[in-house]
């Protein structure tokens, strides 16, 4: 087995990230298009045409190397890029331009360790326009890199906060009036209520009185059919 040197290594490594910055080439429209904050559009907007301009540059360092450009696929850059497919795909509105923001950095990060590493193996080399090639495109990833804090530190993020501060004033607001609605309901249940009861006890109060009154009347009768007669067998006598 052939023991690969440092300098098979600046290649494999440059053939990766050659990929990885192609992959790039077609997820930053998709992200550009989905943000909310014309800013950070205008941010992605921008980064895509320094990544075409990164891969020219590539393109240069395989040909002062005297080897012709080839990707290998790079599966760091790929898993980052599939994370931002989804958050795409869940999120909205300021809440997806912050989790966009991070999808974007975790790039920026891969890709500045990328041609740090890159730069100084091609320093080491000896091949000093090669690591300059290397270098112009650090400065370019560091500078997005910054540019994404700002955007996210200086609107995005109060945005996305700000968005579910009012979401949970809207659930308040719709639990308070449920609450409130229910309360009238009852209230008026009960009121309802309450006057048949009466009018239940008032019925039987008046059969109750009704039913005294046709005794009282039956009595008083009764009597005044004694008194007659016993006058009448007084004056017989």
């Amino acid at each position: 087995m052939a023991r690969e040197s440092l300098d098979d290594l600046l290649r494999q490594e440059m053939q990766d990230i050659l990929d990885g910055e192609t992959q790039l080439t077609k997820a930053l429209p998709r992200m550009a298009k989905a943000v909310e904050s014309s800013q950070l559009r205008a941010a992605f907007e921008q980064h895509l045409r320094e990544t075409e301009g990164q891969i020219e540059r590539l393109n240069e360092a395989f040909e002062l190397l005297d080897e012709s450009p080839r990707r290998k696929t790079c599966h760091g850059i790929k898993g980052l890029v599939d994370e931002a497919k989804e958050l795409m795909e869940e999120l909205e509105g300021s809440v997806l331009d912050a989790a966009l923001i991070g999808a974007a950095q975790k790039v920026e990060h891969y890709e500045i360790a990328t041609y740090g590493t890159l730069r100084t193996f091609a320093t080491m080399l000896g091949k000093r326009d090669v690591a300059n090639l290397f270098e112009a495109t650090l400065n370019e990833e560091k500078a997005t890199d910054e540019k994404l804090t700002t955007v996210a530190e200086s609107m995005v993020n109060r945005q996305a906060a700000a968005g579910e501060d009012e979401g949970d004033e809207e659930s308040e607001s719709i639990a308070s009036r449920a609450a409130r609605t229910m309360g009238a309901a009852a209230g008026r249940a009960s009121a309802f209520v309450r006057p048949a009861a009466n009018s239940g006890g008032r019925s039987r109060s008046s059969r109750g009185r009704k039913g005294s009154s046709s005794g009282s009347r039956s009595r008083s009768s009764s009597q005044s059919r004694s008194r007659s007669s016993s006058s009448r067998g007084s004056r017989k006598k």
